[in-house]
């Protein structure tokens, strides 16, 4: 297997004296697509976090595509790679809602990779067909629905050219029956070998098209494996008793 794009040892994260992660290890490699599960206040959008830089370790080891991000002072311009590199989708869309479609997407491209409105244009233009809404380039936010408005995060993200990509809980704002169209997306992308991080509450996702799982419980791995490994077979009693109280 290739080289870890992300890792991680003795990583520990604490909010005052709240330790929400307790030194925890791991990797992911390049093409892989990594389902983080748990319960809510488990740490797993934490770490996420962390894989980005919005939070701060307090103490162990964490690269992130070849950056250090162990430190507690970190230079802009190295914040501003490590940014450009990393995409993040949020549960909350984030679109500017002064701004059109259009304009949500061009506007990072302008003014963090330097581009020119018309390249800038056309690479908004080729992601936002790629999420299917190229007719909405002209809306504003508040004309869509929100599985629209997270597939134009999405997009967003897309048009930074980044080599992995954070999902932090990207559907669980959306109506249940817009949840399939956000979903349908991220694995297109796992198809063409992005390398995602997903926090999920969407079992068939994790299931379907995740290469490994990692079950979180009070800021630890507990347990982690293929989703045949993890989901149909859980070891620790933690596990299934977190599996039986969703609805498979």
């Amino acid at each position: 297997m290739n080289s870890p794009v992300i890792t991680f040892e003795n990583v520990e994260k604490n909010f005052g004296a709240l330790k929400v992660l307790k030194g925890i290890s791991g990797n992911i490699h390049r093409g892989e697509v990594i389902a983080i599960i748990g319960t809510s206040g488990c740490g797993k959008s934490t770490l996420l976090r962390c894989f980005n830089r919005l939070e701060t370790i307090n103490t162990g080891n964490l690269t992130v595509n070849g950056i250090d991000l162990s430190h507690p002072k970190l230079h802009r311009n190295i914040l501003r790679q490590l940014r450009t590199k990393v995409g993040m989708v949020f549960q909350q869309f984030n679109l500017f809602p002064h701004l059109t479609v259009l304009q949500n997407l061009t506007l990072a491209q302008q003014q963090v990779l330097g581009k020119t409105p018309s390249e800038s244009t056309q690479l908004a233009k080729q992601y936002l067909d790629k999420v299917g809404l190229f007719d909405k380039s002209e809306s504003y936010p508040e004309q869509l629905s929100g599985g629209q408005k997270q597939r134009v995060a999405i997009a967003r993200s897309l048009c930074m050219n980044p080599q992995i990509m954070l999902f932090d809980e990207p559907t669980s704002a959306l109506d249940p029956e817009l949840v399939g169209e956000v979903l349908q997306v991220m694995q297109q992308l796992a198809t063409e070998g992005m390398t995602m991080v997903v926090v999920t509450h969407e079992m068939q996702f994790a299931r379907e098209v995740a290469s490994r799982v990692f079950f979180m419980d009070s800021g630890i791995i507990l347990e982690q494996g293929s989703p045949q490994q993890v989901i149909q077979n859980p070891k620790h009693e933690r596990l299934r008793n977190f599996m039986s109280r969703l609805k498979m």
